[in-house]
């Protein structure tokens, strides 16, 4: 019997998957549970165009995340921290501060917890920062620490 998951099933596959059950296991497992349809030309119809759908979202939040990429990259960031007279900073400068620089100046907002730094931030000068904007899309840019 050939049946389409709807869900994750341990051991056989994943949603969307069009996979071979026997008759007892589709019938009196998978189908009373809602873990699966039986795969009708309809349902195939159905899954095809949705996996079509699907990819075309995907490839659009590629392009968008690719061109914001390439704004934030040619982007010139400034984060202003209190320093004192040797360039130390009073604490450091966070994920926080920095999403908050990229929101003034290009007026897009970051989330956080996607922003990467790789050293400490703790004195004044220019540092390397890493932002995923996409599981395949990373882009990696300069923040100028400068005193406030």
């Amino acid at each position: 019997m050939k049946v389409i998951l709807l869900g994750d099933v341990k051991a056989l596959g994943k949603k969307g998957q069009v996979v071979e059950v026997a008759e007892g296991y589709g019938r009196n497992f998978l189908l009373p549970r809602n873990l699966a349809t039986e795969a009708s030309k309809g349902a195939l119809a159905v899954l095809e165009s949705q996996s079509k759908a699907l990819a075309k979202r995907e490839a659009q939040t590629l392009t968008d995340a690719q061109q914001l990429a390439a704004r934030i990259e040619s982007a010139k960031l400034d984060v202003k921290a209190k320093a004192g007279g040797n360039g130390k900073l009073f604490g450091a400068v966070t994920n926080a501060d920095v999403a908050e620089a990229i929101s003034r100046s290009l007026e897009i907002d970051v989330d956080r917890h996607k922003i990467e730094i790789k050293t400490a931030i703790k004195a004044l000068g220019a540092y390397p920062i890493e932002i995923k904007l996409h599981k395949n899309v990373v882009a990696k840019t300069t923040v100028n620490v400068v005193a406030a």
